[in-house]
């Protein structure tokens, strides 16, 4: 067997193992999910009695576990989705993305932090709702998302939903978070985004977002061929939204980044990684999983570099918990929109783009 180092997920062969891989990836993505969702709501119901810095501990642990490796292997998943051997060469060319890119975004954030945190949301919603629409058309089967308006729908939806549904639920934690990260950089900076925290503006942010949920769902029931992938896609959509107008918006990021998220696109990963997919399919998760871990290492390493620089960097030094982790959250923010455009080119090489009409 001559091996090609890569599979495509979305516009790979269809040999039996890439599709068993898939099948594997799709069980593996609800289960995680499910564990979010669950673990998420259960400690909901001590929040109360439990000091606001630890309701931190998810996210923390994300700092390893998922969240910040899961886009340390940038530098190989579009070579590999291409069925090409990444080489330096692509290597030098997302290390440059990630430093001009991520370097200019990081200046905004030292000279305009309010006008940074803005974009992180709305680059975050942009990204989550990308990430989920490869889960629902590659690992579900929903091929009604092919073209525009229904991909683009489904990515206002899900990415919409973390992000948006806690400001209208708990708008005073959220006030907190959006405090903190502006506050390392501009501590009266933050009383500019008072005004979005206003009842009027979060009225309106509810029922935009429902009519986007009803709008997306509906057009998807009217373009699905069979019901199975499409009930799947409401059973998540609005057991996402239970769970952030339930769950203080701390905790709830602190289970949805690693646990769905991250791990729906660790997962993308595998699927594109030769190994690692026939791996998968063979039922062996731990050499699948070791693959992951071995290539995402080195970059995650950087990564930490990059949170360590920006807490030599910020004006106002961290002092508490939250402050960490609001340097942490900036940290993400300054790695999430050059892997953006990472996974984008992935949307293209896979033919997974919003606007594309074909499933891959």
């Amino acid at each position: 067997m001559v091996r090609s180092d890569s599979h495509s997920a979305g516009a790979g062969d269809d040999t039996e193992p890439t599709e068993s891989a898939r099948r594997r990836a799709a069980r593996a993505s609800y289960g995680f999910g499910a564990l979010a969702v669950l673990a998420g709501l259960a400690l909901s119901t001590l929040v109360d009695s439990v000091p606001l810095a630890y309701q931190y501990l998810p996210l923390a642990v994300s700092v390893l576990a998922f969240g910040l490796p899961h886009g340390a292997v940038d530098h190989l998943v579009v070579p590999r989705a291409a069925n090409r051997r990444p080489t330096a060469r692509s290597f030098a060319v997302v290390g440059g993305l990630y430093l001009v890119v991520g370097g200019a975004y990081a200046v905004v954030w030292f000279l305009a932090p309010v006008v940074a945190f803005v974009l992180f949301i709305l680059v975050t919603l942009l990204h989550w709702g990308q990430g989920d629409v490869y889960a629902v058309r590659v690992l579900t089967g929903g091929c009604y998302l092919e073209g525009l308006a229904p991909a683009s729908l489904t990515v206002l939806v899900r990415g919409g939903i973390p992000m948006l549904v806690p400001l209208v639920a708990f708008p005073g934690q959220y006030a907190v978070v959006a405090e903190s990260l502006v506050g390392l950089f501009d501590p009266g900076a933050a009383a500019a985004l008072e005004p979005i925290f206003q009842p009027t503006v979060r009225l309106g942010v509810a029922v935009g977002v429902g009519a986007l949920v009803v709008g997306s769902l509906s057009l998807s029931y009217r373009r699905a061929e069979t019901l199975e992938p499409w009930l799947a896609d409401v059973v998540e959509t609005l057991g996402l939204v239970g769970f952030f107008a339930v769950v203080p918006p701390i905790l709830a990021i602190g289970f949805y980044f690693p646990l769905w998220h991250s791990v729906r696109h660790i997962l993308r990963t595998m699927l594109v990684d030769d190994v690692a997919s026939e791996a998968l399919a063979a039922g062996n998760d731990r050499l699948a999983s070791w693959r992951f871990v071995r290539d995402a290492a080195p970059l995650t390493a950087g990564a930490l570099a990059v949170l360590g620089g920006l807490a030599v960097l910020v004006p106002y030094a961290p002092t508490n918990v939250p402050d960490v982790l609001a340097l942490y959250l900036v940290c993400l923010a300054v790695l999430t929109l050059p892997h953006v455009v990472v996974v984008t080119l992935l949307d293209r090489t896979q033919g997974l783009l919003v606007w594309s009409t074909t499933s891959g």
